[in-house]
């Protein structure tokens, strides 16, 4: 075995773990992988040999590679017009395969990236390799050009906003199952007060992509304003047909029409409640996520 075919096999043993980084720090998956490869390239490229822990340095450096890529979307103008939903990772009930269960290791749900994508660049990359994969901060401030006191002032900005923000859902998925099918059969009847009684409060919904009816929006808050929503959409419903399934490893529901997937909801289910619902709709986008089958 040559040493480039030696140092290849050796970054495949860290890939996995540099993908389930570059997804929290980007939650899209292409750009995941878009990251990854960057990184092979510049260990390629570089003379690795007085590399001690190179688990480390890879995470660094993708680390790095995400926050120009984090950067560079922020300048963009259309960025600024609405962020997008995250990609899910979609899996069958009753198991999920092990890829996306390395990706899913540490219960990251949809609406924990929804938040993290409102976070500054450089405070994500702080909690991310901090508080997500245990990275010390005095190897953590070289990539963000900051000391390592400051370095901990962003992942303690980033902790902040994700206080009081729905993010991590009940660890019984039988129960969030119940509360999901309540939700989805109150809508089918048309109950407005059995949807109302399954949602927190404060719900959340977040919805992008797809023709939405008359009247509704893509981001409303509370019970009464996400039950109507719930009962607009079904009332111009196209005859899909619901299907279980694992959204980022939470009770979720995957729309199909003729086999093919319409619509995501993404459900963070919270003390028995709804807490948010978050909707994909987009068919480009749909049409170029990994679905197992569902049926």
């Amino acid at each position: 075995m040559d040493e480039h075919d030696w140092l290849a096999r050796r970054f495949e043993g860290h890939r996995t773990h540099l993908r389930a980084v570059a997804y929290r720090m980007l939650g899209s998956l292409s750009e995941a992988d878009d990251a990854v490869q960057e990184a092979w390239l510049r260990l390629s490229r570089s003379d690795s040999g007085d590399v001690d822990n190179l688990g480390g340095w890879l995470t660094t450096v993708v680390g790095r590679i995400c926050l120009d890529m984090l950067r560079s979307r922020k300048s963009r103008p259309e960025e600024a017009v609405g962020a997008q939903l995250p990609d899910p990772i979609i899996g069958r009930e009753g198991g999920i395969d092990p890829e996306h269960q390395a990706l899913l290791a540490d219960s990251v749900g949809l609406a924990l990236l929804v938040v993290l994508d409102t976070l500054d660049p450089a405070e994500r990359l702080a909690f991310v390799l901090h508080d997500m994969f245990a990275l010390p901060f005095d190897e953590i401030a070289p990539i963000v050009g900051r000391s390592s006191a400051a370095t901990r002032q962003l992942a303690s900005r980033a902790r902040r906003r994700l206080q009081g923000s729905p993010t991590v859902p009940d660890a019984d998925l039988s129960r969030q199952r119940e509360v999901v099918d309540a939700f989805f059969a109150a809508a089918r009847g048309g109950d407005f007060d059995a949807l109302v009684s399954v949602l927190d409060p404060d719900v959340i919904l977040r919805a992008e992509g797809g023709a939405a009816p008359a009247g509704t929006s893509r981001f409303v808050r509370g019970a009464a304003t996400v039950a109507s929503q719930a009962l607009m959409f079904r009332s111009a419903g196209d005859g899909g047909v619901p299907r279980p399934a694992l959204v980022n490893g939470a009770a979720g529901m995957v729309i199909t029409k003729d086999g093919v997937p319409t619509t995501v909801f993404a459900f963070t289910v919270v003390g028995g409640k709804i807490a948010a619902i978050d909707i994909l709709a987009d068919p480009d986008r749909l049409a170029a996520l990994d679905f197992e089958p569902l049926g």
